[in-house]
């Protein structure tokens, strides 16, 4: 059974340029490579066309990921939020460890992830964790590290338009 995955409307637009990307700009300039190579004889022995036939496999491979994540994406506003007094998908969220060490974070779906920018996967453990939360509410994490807590100082939403 698929399950349908949330997706930011940015997250989904980035999903879909880098299919349209790959699919009319990079896969037919391979194609014409491939095609190219494959003229000039010995196939065994031509960099060209194996690497180019190498190439061809893997944009269709991700082309064939694209397709299966945006089949299966949800699109979810969080500007369209009504209920910005809890942790939801989407939320900003600002966070204080128990020496007020301040560490912000957006939930967003786990296909537009990056931990480095603050982006959690919304079925990450800290993301899991926080669903539903208010500010004041203390919630536990397991890391790798173990246990840790962060209190929830401060939820915000993108404004729509």
């Amino acid at each position: 059974m698929e399950r349908t995955n949330p997706i930011t409307p940015a997250g989904f637009a980035a999903m879909r340029a880098r299919y349209e990307q790959l699919f009319a700009v990079e896969r037919p300039a391979v194609v014409e490579i491939v095609h190219w190579a494959a003229g000039n004889g010995d196939r065994s022995e031509n960099g060209d066309y194996i690497y180019g036939r190498q190439k061809l496999r893997a944009i269709d491979r991700e082309l064939g990921q694209l397709s299966k994540k945006m089949k299966v994406a949800k699109v979810l506003d969080p500007s369209k939020q009504e209920d910005r007094d809890r942790v939801f998908f989407g939320a900003t969220v600002t966070l204080a460890d128990i020496d007020d060490v301040e560490r912000v974070i957006t939930l967003v779906g786990d296909d537009e992830a990056d931990a480095s920018h603050g982006r959690i996967g919304w079925n990450a453990p800290l993301a899991r964790a926080l669903r539903g939360a208010r500010v004041g509410d203390v919630k536990t994490v397991t890391l790798p590290t173990g246990p840790k807590e962060w209190e929830v100082v401060g939820i915000a939403y993108p404004i729509g338009e």
